[in-house]
């Protein structure tokens, strides 16, 4: 590697692939050095060695970030709606056209297979991009009729200045998710990436600039999450926050956003069920299972991580599930096409799930399948066999808490009432699945799971046309979908009188 200004680095990823690494914080439509001189390391889970360090914003650089987005808002906000709409469909085809370099960084920085980062994460951030952008003027108020005496309207309005804070699991889908609709809707954004994938991120912000948006739209900078995260979250010129995270996080963004009442959309943790009725397509639902939990090494906040099973077909579906496993989940280097499991983001997600092995095993679980750290990818990364659970009780730790990787337990139950009652019988209630071919016993079903989203006969297939987003603890509000742009606008009444005489 080589620098030469200490805000950018070429670079040369494990596929060969060479490129220019932005490093600074990205601020104004400028890449711009912390003012604490403080940065982040970045590592390759896959190796464990370093790719290169990026600077970490301090409070007073959040300061910078959230000052240019607020200048920007009084003129982004009377751009013609269709004109913002063309920057987010040019700046779609960017990210199509660099589609290769930001797969290879998102690889080589998360672990994740390189072919899910272009066919699934590249591709959705175009996609939502584009959504979005066709909705920038097709965002319209009403016209409420009272009678004669009166002429009411109202105007969907931008809130102002946006703070979005990403997850490491999704770092570029989660980022377009977040500013494809507040940026549709006229508002300014400050985005900070995850501390643990700070890389792809920059490369997206040279696509932000080229595309033609105007400094101060889109700030997008790195920083610990103690550090940047709580100077966003309690920052009172930010007048929203999104976050995608822990559950933990959430509770404490929240007490920080409390300090102007800043607007708020949340989606956190979740612990979602998966349940297969007997009379279900027993291969499909093992094949859904295994895709609903070892997708993105088991790191999705939707992970379909508690599977539930009539008694009558349980035996059947655990081999099957079993199999499936072997046959799919391919561990090893995320580079390589045949790879379907990469390593975990970094060591201490590796050392949580290993150690939730170790809770299994104290509690009395069975251990049907893995629980051990895979060594054959050169003796190095964060790499965890996929791991099944049987003869798990409700009042295990695994069966109750959130592991975040490739980490599933399997248990039973006898009636639909009960199969119900196990779902729900948790404090998330992000995603859940069923499988059966009873239409009726499947509508009925998902009416009364306690969940934000729930799949029928699949598992965890999203779409950004479609709302996503949880119930209880697993967040507030919805992303995604017509109904993502309700998080980003307000709805003002006008009221003008039309002859009433006091």
């Amino acid at each position: 590697m080589s620098s030469s200004d200490d805000l950018s680095v070429e670079l040369t990823a494990p596929n060969g692939r060479k490129y220019i690494q932005p490093t600074g914080l990205f601020i104004n439509n400028e890449f711009v050095k912390s003012s604490s001189g403080e940065k982040i390391t970045s590592i390759n889970p896959t190796d464990e060695k370093e790719i290169t360090l990026v600077h970490a914003a301090s409070a007073e650089d959040v300061d910078a970030a959230v000052a240019a987005a607020r200048k920007a808002f009084k003129t982004w906000r009377e751009i013609v709606p269709t004109d913002r709409g063309g920057l987010m469909l040019k700046l779609a085809d960017l990210v199509d056209k660099h589609a290769e370099t930001l797969a290879t960084i998102e690889t080589w920085d998360n672990g994740k297979p390189y072919t899910v980062s272009l066919s699934g994460d590249v591709a959705e951030v175009a996609g939502t991009l584009r959504y979005y952008g066709g909705y920038a003027d097709k965002l319209h108020g009403q016209v409420i009729d009272t009678g004669p005496a009166k002429f009411a309207y109202t105007i969907r309005e931008p809130l102002g200045v946006c703070a979005q804070i990403i997850p490491w699991n999704y770092p570029l889908a989660m980022a377009a998710w977040k500013l494809g609709p507040a940026l549709a809707c006229g508002n300014t954004v400050v985005l900070k990436a995850a501390e643990q994938t700070p890389l792809s991120i920059l490369y997206f912000a040279t696509l932000v600039r080229e595309a033609g948006f105007p400094p101060g739209v889109v700030n997008l900078i790195n920083g610990a999450g103690k550090i940047a995260g709580e100077a966003l979250a309690g920052h009172t010129g930010v007048d929203k926050i999104a976050f995608t995270g822990s559950t933990a996080t959430g509770r404490q963004i929240m007490r920080s956003a409390a300090v102007n009442m800043k607007n708020i959309t949340l989606e956190t943790g979740g612990k979602s069920p998966l349940l297969v009725f007997d009379d279900a397509d027993m291969e499909q639902a093992a094949k859904w299972a295994h895709v609903g939990i070892m997708s993105n090494q088991g790191q999705i906040c939707t992970a379909t991580s508690r599977v539930l099973v009539q008694e009558a077909c349980y035996d059947r579906f655990v081999e099957l599930f079993k199999a499936a496993i072997k046959e799919t989940s391919v561990v090893g280097d995320p580079f390589q096409e045949a790879t379907f499991q990469g390593p975990q983001v970094t060591k201490a997600q590796f050392e949580k799930v290993l150690g939730y092995v170790e809770s299994g095993k104290s509690e009395g679980a069975t251990l049907a399948v893995g629980g051990k750290a895979y060594k054959d990818v050169g003796g190095k990364g964060f790499f965890v066999e996929p791991t099944v659970f049987t003869g798990v009780k409700d009042s295990m730790k695994i069966y109750r808490e959130e592991v975040f990787g490739p980490f599933v337990v399997v248990a039973s139950f006898k009636t639909e009432e009960e199969a119900v009652e196990m779902a729900n019988d948790t404090t998330y209630g992000l995603g859940s699945a069923v499988f059966t071919q009873d239409i009726t016993k499947a509508h009925r079903v998902a009416r009364n799971i306690e969940a934000g989203m729930v799949w029928v006969n699949s598992s965890n297939d999203s779409d950004f046309r479609i709302p996503f987003g949880g119930v209880k603890q697993s967040g507030i509000g919805r992303e995604l979908g017509e109904a993502g742009l309700a998080a980003y606008t307000n709805a003002k009444a006008v009221h003008v009188n039309m002859g009433t005489r006091l």
